[in-house]
C-alpha cells in the first residue's frame, strides 16, 4: 500500500484535493443560492436539491470546459511553438511531430512500449494523437453541459423576474454565455503563458516543471 500511494502520489493528492474543494464548493454555493432566494421571498433549498440543481452544474462545467481547453491548446501547439529558455518547451531543434525513430515508433519501438505504439497503421496514428484528443473531447463535452446547465439556469432566472425564457440556440449567443466562458478562457491562458515565461528565469528545485537549479537561463526543454 505504502508503495502504491507514493508511485501514485500526484493522483491520489490532486484526486482527494479537488474532492475536498468540490464539496466546499458545494456548500459555499449554496449558502450564496439561499441567500438569493431569501432575498426574492422564496424558500431555501436543501443541500441534495443545489448540487443536482443547473446552477451547480453550470458553475462546475464552465470551470471544467476551461481547464480542459488549456490543456487541449497546449499539448496541441507545443508541438510546434517553441519558448527558448523554459522547460515547458521541447527543445528548440525539436520542433514538429518528430521522426518516427525520436517517437519510438513502429519498428523504432522498445520491447516495452505500448502495443499500439508497435502495430502500425491506423491504431498508430490514434495511439499518436490520443491525449490531445481525449482532452478536446472532454472540453467539448464539459463546454456542451455547461451551455445545457447554464441556459436551464438562465431560464430560471428569467421566470423568476417575470421575463421570457430562451432556447438553447439563442442561450448560445447571449452575453451570459460568453461572460462564463471567456472570463474562465482568459484566466487558464495567462496561466499557462505566466508559467512557460517564468519558468525561464525562475527555479523551485526537485520540481518536475522547473529546470535544475543551475541551469542556464535559455536552456530549453530541461527538466530537475
Amino acid at each position: 500500500m505504502k508503495r502504491f500511494v507514493r508511485d501514485n502520489a500526484i493522483g491520489l493528492v490532486f484526486g482527494l484535493l479537488f474532492l475536498i474543494v468540490l464539496i466546499g464548493q458545494a456548500f459555499a454555493g449554496l449558502a450564496v443560492f439561499n441567500e438569493m432566494q431569501r432575498g426574492t421571498g422564496l424558500p431555501d433549498v436543501s443541500f441534495w436539491r443545489y448540487v443536482t440543481s443547473a446552477s451547480f452544474g453550470a458553475d462546475v462545467a464552465e470551470n471544467w470546459q476551461s481547464e480542459y481547453l488549456q490543456f487541449f491548446l497546449f499539448i496541441m501547439l507545443t508541438v510546434w511553438l517553441l519558448q527558448k529558455g523554459s522547460p515547458e518547451s521541447k527543445a528548440l531543434d525539436k520542433p514538429g511531430r518528430e521522426t518516427d525513430e525520436e517517437q519510438k515508433i513502429g519498428r523504432f519501438a522498445d520491447d516495452d512500449s505500448p502495443k499500439w505504439a508497435r502495430t502500425g497503421g491506423w491504431r498508430t496514428r490514434i495511439f499518436s494523437s490520443s491525449l490531445g484528443l481525449v482532452m478536446g473531447l472532454i472540453f467539448l463535452g464539459s463546454w456542451f453541459a455547461q451551455s445545457v446547465a447554464g441556459v436551464a439556469a438562465f431560464n430560471e432566472e428569467q421566470l423568476s423576474e417575470l421575463q421570457d425564457p430562451v432556447s438553447w440556440g439563442q442561450y448560445l449567443l447571449a452575453a451570459d454565455f460568453w461572460d462564463r466562458t471567456l472570463q474562465n478562457w482568459q484566466s487558464e491562458l495567462l496561466a499557462v503563458a505566466s508559467m512557460a515565461i517564468l519558468a525561464i528565469y525562475l527555479r523551485q528545485r526537485g520540481s518536475s516543471q522547473s529546470k535544475p537549479v543551475g541551469a542556464p537561463h535559455d536552456a530549453t526543454g530541461v527538466e530537475g
